[in-house]
């Protein structure tokens, strides 16, 4: 179900009010989700690699401001490995710019949203505060804070199903390499797939899930909300070699076979999805050894954001406990 539920937009602030009716900010209640276990940000966890920036530095501007004072900004990216160019929004976290972690790295979260996520991520706007829930959640120690970054999805209103499609853009590249190398252009980031997530909704869950299933040796976990489990859009066709190569199902039972890399999948389901059989029969059929899972189910939840992000600080608690947050200098 590539879709999500979205309201009538005629605008990009309008865009950002996508994926679910209802209005106002969704009410969130993160009482039950309990601080981080030391480990997972403390310098026992051992000495970090820290990735200095790198350049060439992005030239940024302001999309707006959070209720902590902190900014979500915009640039357009050039992806030199795909060749794709397109909007990119980021956001750091409080503690990035604290005199303690002046020389930390970050964890970085690449959130995807559903639908087309063309010509915008919802993610960055302030229909979910996403970035003001995760400032909230890191300062009370339940997740690690994470510099978001979202960039566009599906150009020219295709389904790309965040893949490389003979004859089409390099979507599969840009979400992989590209957007991971803006990141380290622009921040302090860690060299390794402790301090690399992605996040995706529905389009943007199955791009989530597909790209850590086939590369968990540059990322650790990814937060899957109402996916798609298998390949489907039209661009496939004459092509299913290229199809097979990026299908989930495959792609785990070969990390499996292989005894890979583990990778933590926290699968995110309102009750009320038609992809409730098909998600779970999934974490069945297709999750265990190296490819650790969990799932949220949300009753009477539907396939829209405004359902996801009222177990996002669950889902961000369980990935964070798998990978390195910042450290403070001693």
């Amino acid at each position: 179900m590539k879709c999500l539920r979205v309201r009538a937009a005629v605008s990009v602030v309008a865009l950002g009010l996508l994926a679910g009716c209802g209005g106002g900010r969704d009410l969130v209640d993160a009482s039950g989700v309990p601080r981080l276990h030391a480990h997972a940000a403390d310098a026992r966890n051992g000495a970090p690699r820290v990735a200095a920036p790198r350049g060439p530095r992005s030239s940024f501007t302001p999309f707006r401001t959070t209720g902590d004072g902190t900014a979500v900004v915009r640039t357009k990216w050039h992806g030199r490995k795909s060749g794709f160019t397109g909007d990119i929004w980021a956001w750091v976290p409080p503690e990035y710019h604290q005199p303690q972690y002046a020389t930390s790295g970050f964890p970085v979260l690449i959130a995807l949203p559903g639908a087309y996520g063309y010509p915008f991520n919802y993610w960055a706007g302030d229909a979910f505060a996403l970035e003001e829930r995760i400032a909230e959640w890191s300062r009370q120690g339940k997740t690690l804070p994470f510099i978001v970054v979202m960039p566009v999805l599906n150009p020219g209103r295709k389904y790309y199903d965040g893949s490389d499609i003979p004859g089409q853009p390099k979507m599969g590249t840009w979400l992989t390499e590209d957007v991971p190398d803006f990141a380290r252009a622009n921040f302090r980031t860690y060299d390794s797939r402790d301090g690399w997530a992605f996040m995706g909704s529905s389009s943007g869950g199955f791009a989530a899930l597909k790209a850590v299933l086939k590369e968990p040796r540059k990322f650790k976990a990814a937060i899957v909300n109402g996916p798609d489990t298998a390949p489907d859009s039209p661009m496939w066709q004459g092509h299913p070699a290229e199809m097979r190569a990026n299908d989930p199902r495959h792609l785990a039972r070969r990390l499996a076979a292989r005894r890979g890399l583990s990778v933590y999948l926290a699968f995110e389901l309102g009750s009320k999805e038609a992809a409730v059989p098909d998600v779970k029969r999934f974490i069945k059929d297709y999750t265990g050894g190296p490819v650790h899972s969990t799932l949220f189910e949300i009753p009477d939840g539907e396939h829209s954001g405004h359902t996801y992000i009222r177990r996002m600080a669950d889902s961000l608690h369980w990935i964070s406990e798998q990978m390195q947050g910042p450290v403070p200098s001693a």
